[in-house]
């Protein structure tokens, strides 16, 4: 399942109930779940324990010493980076099966020098207004998800009855 699964990555993830609703998103759409560590809490809190229900069974966890490590093991062709702070729309990103989707921390995002590395593969999630700084972060995985799901298979993307 995993070579060809589509993976959200989480850099340092620090608010449990966002971590745990990407968990049950994961599980409804078959998605790897890759976890950098250090995370912000422990994978025994009860808000994550809530947040993903009695789903925990039916997700692909894998957990990653480092955002280096996970790196280092992945390749660049699949990877796809988010961030407040590029221009370029979530929606010109070209998904694959396998497409890794890589969010940052919900306090200060991807490190810079990681941005600036890899300034061809970052992308945004388009706001009407400048008002509101960003979205929560399992908002942005789900947005950013089903538009890779879409991209994949556009006749149905999860092959399931809507």
């Amino acid at each position: 399942m995993e070579e060809h699964s589509l993976h959200i990555v989480l850099v340092e993830p620090e608010i449990p109930p966002n971590t745990g609703s990407i968990a049950r998103l994961c599980g409804a759409t078959d998605t790897v779940l890759d976890l950098i560590h250090p995370l912000g809490f422990s994978t025994n809190d009860k808000h994550l324990k809530r947040a993903g229900l009695d789903y925990w069974p039916y997700v692909t966890i894998r957990n990653w010493d480092s955002l280096e490590s996970y790196l280092a093991a992945t390749d660049e062709r699949d990877i796809f980076f988010f961030t407040t702070k590029v221009e370029k729309p979530h929606y010109q990103a070209r998904f694959h099966p396998g497409s890794h989707l890589i969010f940052g921390k919900e306090t200060r995002g991807l490190p810079e020098e990681i941005i600036a590395l890899y300034a061809d593969r970052c992308y945004t999630i388009p706001m009407a207004n400048d008002r509101i700084r960003s979205l929560n972060l399992a908002m942005c995985a789900g947005i950013v998800l089903y538009e890779a799901l879409r991209q994949i298979s556009p006749q149905n993307p999860l092959d399931l009855p809507c």
